[in-house]
């Protein structure tokens, strides 16, 4: 199995792997009167590593029994195909344009080498993203797979200058934002906040991703 972006997998007993674990149960104390069925990862802008955290926070529920699907919702350019080395000639932006989502779903679904994952990858680029996240199709889609699986995480795409996102986070659980060590800027957090304000009371919390690693005479490394 050479899925080398899954530290929680490849390196299970790594600082990076139990901050996952971390990350897996501060989400699900986050919402103690209602059960968290989805969660929307997205950043300011490309590079944050969002698609990074949203695979090994996967990881971290599956291993917990929890039956994940990931659906990769950027596509312009999606990564969880390439994460998990599947397919990504048919995926979501095709599954949209189908007449009956509900019964439509199962084809465009794939199997992972990981226990308890699934993906519904990006799919072809289409010229419209933002009109196909926003048809009425998408919430219907959400309510299908919440059905079917124990966790659909989303791969969203960066906030700002994109509506993709926004248009996700009005029908998820709970919100998290990735952010960058010395990469994203105050600015962007500002507009960030800005953008989510009419959906503030879902968001979980924000990751400071790549961030520096230093010696620890408990673990390898912190972050």
């Amino acid at each position: 199995m050479n899925l080398k972006e899954l530290v929680v997998l490849n390196k299970p007993k790594s600082s990076q792997s139990e901050a996952f674990k971390t990350l897996r149960t501060n989400l699900l104390f986050s919402s103690v009167d209602k059960k968290i069925k989805s969660i929307l990862i997205t950043s300011t802008m490309p590079g944050e590593g969002k698609s990074y955290i949203t695979a090994n926070l996967a990881v971290a529920f599956a291993q917990a029994g929890t039956k994940v699907l990931i659906v990769d919702t950027d596509m312009r350019r999606g990564r969880q195909d390439k994460i998990f080395n599947i397919s990504n000639e048919e995926g979501l932006s095709n599954l949209l344009l189908e007449n009956n989502i509900g019964e439509a779903f199962k084809k465009y679904i794939k199997e992972t080498e990981v226990k308890n994952i699934h993906v519904l990858t990006s799919g072809m680029v289409p010229p419209n993203p933002s009109e196909l996240l926003s048809s009425d199709k998408l919430k219907k889609l959400v309510n299908t797979l919440e059905n079917h699986y124990d966790l659909v995480i989303y791969d969203g795409v960066p906030i700002i200058g994109l509506a993709d996102s926004l248009l996700i986070a009005s029908i998820v659980t709970k919100i998290v934002i990735v952010t960058a060590y010395k990469v994203t800027t105050t600015t962007n957090i500002n507009q960030l906040k800005k953008n989510l304000e009419p959906f503030k009371d879902k968001i979980a919390g924000v990751i400071l991703n790549k961030t520096e690693a230093k010696k620890s005479s408990y673990y390898d490394y912190y972050y």
